[in-house]
């Protein structure tokens, strides 16, 4: 019987996956091993091999179509097979059926499904250029759910603007089958369906837009653009935010790096950010308290400084994490971040590489910025906004004496970080930096 292949979930925070390229046409021998598709996601664009080989019958999601997690995109035909013109694929809804190393314990759909596997993730750009294809030319409508119909008469009803609850059926028990679409749009008639356009060619409002149309260009958003979208916005709205700040001097401390770089003799080159990684950990043993996340049953503080390292790439951002920090070496960390901020640049992260981060890094001082306030990252509890490192007159011994400075602003959930557990920490991560050689032990 026909082998149904469908959306699986590639990431932990995937609902929907965009189809950004079919690898195989309609009609292609499979053999397994070989790339299928492959799927953008809001964390990068994964290539999907094939296991089960056969036929690729059908192509049901065309590229561009954003298509919700278990949802059918394609039907293979294993050797000699006939499939039914009117074959539905059965849509699993919560049961992704493609197995990845990321998903592995997603439970398999009990009918016969395409395994295929997540190969090494490409790189996002190509895909964004991709043409868009509204979800409807893929899943059922809600108002004619119950009329029988396959789902490629139903894709082309929307295509054409056809009502298709008009449509009298002739394929099995009155089923509507692509013939019966396309008699009727040859009849010229709309039959009181809604025109359809696919997205990439729907106009943007000009009604409320205060700007002339060649005065700007639309760039598409991406999957990642979105779920950044969508996850601060639940953060800020979910998450009750409050913010300190503190400065702490940098003069040991940037004594401290220039020594063991010079000593290094080319072997390794510590940034200041590798020095706050490591103080931040340190200090997140120093105060646990902080190192925790808030469930409506639970409050759970970790046992580890898992360290969510925010990365820009095209398009966005991506937090790769520094696992076990508090027991690594400063040089440890340097050459991890430099490894993971590479694999995120070119989109090659796997899942476990950027989730499970128990305390965020958001570090903008290399441009110029003073200080800022990020937006905590949930699960976990807190993010630390590092600034620039500058010389400023500060008082000293009744003196006023040039050192060079830095702020830190931590944002916190309050749910689970109170404010004097935030100032704690604070406190102990100042007597890191201040005293960098406690870092190195």
């Amino acid at each position: 019987m026909p082998i149904d292949v469908f959306m699986t979930q590639l990431s932990p925070t995937m609902t929907e996956g965009k189809i950004a390229r079919w690898l195989k046409k309609e009609g292609d021998e499979l053999v397994s091993g070989e790339v299928l598709v492959e799927i953008e996601t809001d964390k990068a664009t994964m290539e999907v091999e094939v296991i089960e080989e056969g036929t690729l019958h059908k192509i049901i999601a065309p590229e561009g179509s954003l298509i919700p997690v278990g949802t059918a995109i394609a039907v293979i035909a294993e050797d000699d097979e006939e499939v039914p013109e009117d074959y539905i694929p059965e849509t699993t809804g919560e049961e992704p059926v493609l197995e990845t190393t990321a998903t592995a314990d997603i439970p398999a759909s009990p009918a016969p499904v395409a395994q295929a596997i997540a190969a090494t993730p490409a790189p996002d750009p190509v895909t964004a250029q991709t043409i868009k294809v509204d979800m409807a030319a893929v899943v059922l409508a809600a108002n004619d759910k119950r009329i029988k119909a396959s789902p490629l008469a139903r894709r082309l009803a929307k295509q054409k603007g056809i009502n298709i609850a008009a449509i009298t059926g002739t394929g099995p028990k009155g089923r509507i089958v692509k013939a019966d679409i396309e008699k009727a749009s040859k009849r010229g008639i709309n039959l009181g369906g809604q025109s359809f356009t696919p997205t990439a060619l729907r106009p943007l409002p000009t009604g409320p837009m205060p700007y002339h149309a060649d005065e700007y260009d639309a760039i598409e958003n991406s999957m990642m653009r979105k779920a950044i979208s969508r996850r601060l916005t639940e953060s800020k709205q979910q998450v009750p935010h409050f913010y300190l700040s503190i400065d702490v001097q940098m003069d040991r401390l940037m004594d401290l790096r220039a020594q063991l770089n010079e000593s290094a003799d080319g072997a390794f080159k510590l940034s200041v950010n590798d020095f706050v990684v490591k103080a931040v950990a340190k200090a997140l043993v120093d105060v646990p308290a902080a190192n925790a996340s808030w469930t409506d049953t639970h409050t759970f503080q970790h046992k580890h400084a898992h360290i969510s390292i925010a990365v820009a790439i095209e398009g966005g951002l991506i937090t790769p994490v520094v696992r076990f920090s508090e027991q690594k070496s400063i040089v440890a960390i340097s050459n991890e971040i430099k490894e993971l901020a590479g694999k995120a640049r070119e989109g090659a992260l796997k899942p476990e590489e950027y989730t499970g981060g128990t305390f965020s890094i958001s570090n903008l001082g290399m441009y110029g910025i003073k200080q800022f306030q990020a937006i905590v990252n949930p699960p976990e509890g807190a993010i630390l906004a590092v600034g620039g490192t500058e010389e400023r007159a500060v008082a000293e011994n009744g003196q006023v004496v040039v050192k060079k400075m830095m702020t830190l602003t931590l944002s916190c959930d309050h749910r689970v970080v109170d404010g004097t557990v935030g100032a704690e920490y604070l406190n102990a991560l100042k007597k890191h930096i201040e005293c960098p050689a406690s870092v190195l032990i």
